[in-house]
C-alpha cells in the first residue's frame, strides 16, 4: 500500500511539473509569434522612424519573454530576424540582429542572457560602431563594435578565465560588407569585447579582426571542426593600386585560418582543406587557378 502512495505521489508530482512547463512553453509561443509579427513590422516599415521605433517594441516584447521562467531553453527556432546562439558549456547565450535604415547603414541590437537558476539576468549590447574611433579598443556591452554573431567558440587555457570567440557578420554600408572575429570574456560582473590573443602576420596588438570587402562578394569565415581550424578566405584588392579601397575587395581563391594553439589564435596562411571525395568533385575548379577575385560591379 506505501508502494502505491509513493508511486501516486510521484506521477502527480511528475504531472504537475510537465504541464507547469508545457505552460511556460506555450507562453514563449505566444511570445515569439509577437516577436514575428513585429519584426515584420520593423523590415516594411517606409522610414527609420517607424522602424526604430517598431524595434523599440521588439526589444521591450523580447525582454519580457526572457523573463519567463527557462526561457534560457527556449531556442526561438522559428525567429529567423534574431541569432540565437550559445556555446558548449551553456554559461550563456547571445541574441542578436540587426535594423537597415534608409542610407544603407545598420544599426546592431543584441544582449547576453546569463543561464541563471533564479532571476533574469542580462547584459544589454548597446552598438556604438559610431563612436568607437579606435575599431581596436577593447569595449564592453555598453560600447559595442554591432554584429550579428552565427557562431561562438570557447577557448580554455589553464590559469586563467575561459574566453570566447565569436564569429559575426557587420553589414556597413552600401559599398562594403564587414566580418569580424571578436573575443568575449568575463571579469566578474563586465563584459569585455576584445582581447590580444591573435599571433601572425600583422596582428601584433590586435584584439578583434575584421574583414572589409566589396558588398557584392561574398566571404566564407567559419569553423572547420574536422581540421579545427576557423576558416577565413583571403581578401585582396582587385588591382594593386586599389590597397585601402575596401570597396574593392574581395576573396583571391586563397584560404587562411586560425588555429587555437595554447589558449591563442596562430595565423595560418594558404591552408588546403580536405573534404571527402563525391561524385560532384570532377565538375570543381580549383580556385588557386583563378589569382583575382571575380568582379560584380
Amino acid at each position: 500500500m506505501k508502494n502505491i502512495r509513493f508511486y501516486l505521489l510521484m506521477f502527480i508530482v511528475c504531472w504537475n511539473f510537465t504541464s507547469y512547463a508545457q505552460q511556460n512553453i506555450n507562453k514563449l509561443d505566444v511570445f515569439q509569434d509577437s516577436l514575428n509579427k513585429i519584426a515584420q513590422k520593423v523590415y516594411s516599415a517606409q522610414s527609420d522612424s517607424i522602424k526604430l521605433a517598431e524595434n523599440g517594441k521588439f526589444v521591450k516584447t523580447l525582454v519580457e519573454a526572457l523573463k519567463q521562467p527557462n526561457s534560457f531553453a527556449y531556442n526561438f527556432d522559428s525567429l529567423k530576424t534574431v541569432s540565437v546562439i550559445k556555446p558548449s558549456d551553456q554559461v550563456f547565450r547571445v541574441l542578436s540582429w540587426y535594423v537597415q535604415l534608409e542610407n544603407g547603414n545598420y544599426r546592431y541590437y543584441g544582449t547576453i542572457q546569463m543561464n541563471t537558476k533564479g532571476a533574469l539576468k542580462l547584459y544589454p549590447l548597446i552598438d556604438q560602431t559610431e563612436n568607437i574611433a579606435d575599431p581596436n579598443q577593447i569595449t564592453n556591452n555598453q560600447k559595442w563594435f554591432g554584429a550579428r554573431y552565427y557562431e561562438i567558440i570557447p577557448v580554455t587555457t589553464s590559469g586563467r578565465l575561459p574566453y570566447y570567440v565569436l564569429l559575426g557578420w557587420k553589414g556597413n554600408t552600401t559599398e562594403t560588407t564587414k566580418k569580424v572575429v571578436e573575443i568575449l570574456s568575463f571579469d566578474k560582473d563586465q563584459v569585455n569585447f576584445g582581447m590580444p590573443v591573435f599571433d601572425g602576420k600583422d596582428l601584433k596588438g590586435k584584439n578583434r579582426v575584421i574583414f572589409e570587402y566589396q558588398k557584392q562578394n561574398a566571404m566564407v569565415l567559419n569553423t572547420d571542426k574536422n581540421a579545427g581550424l576557423i576558416v577565413f578566405d583571403h581578401l585582396a584588392p582587385f588591382e594593386p593600386e586599389m590597397v585601402g579601397k575596401f570597396q574593392f575587395y574581395g576573396s583571391d581563391g586563397s584560404t587562411d585560418a586560425f588555429k587555437i594553439i595554447g589558449g591563442r589564435l596562430k595565423l595560418q596562411e594558404n591552408v588546403v582543406l580536405k573534404n571527402d571525395a563525391k561524385e560532384s568533385d570532377a565538375l570543381y575548379s580549383d580556385p588557386a587557378k583563378n589569382v583575382k577575385p571575380i568582379r560584380k560591379f
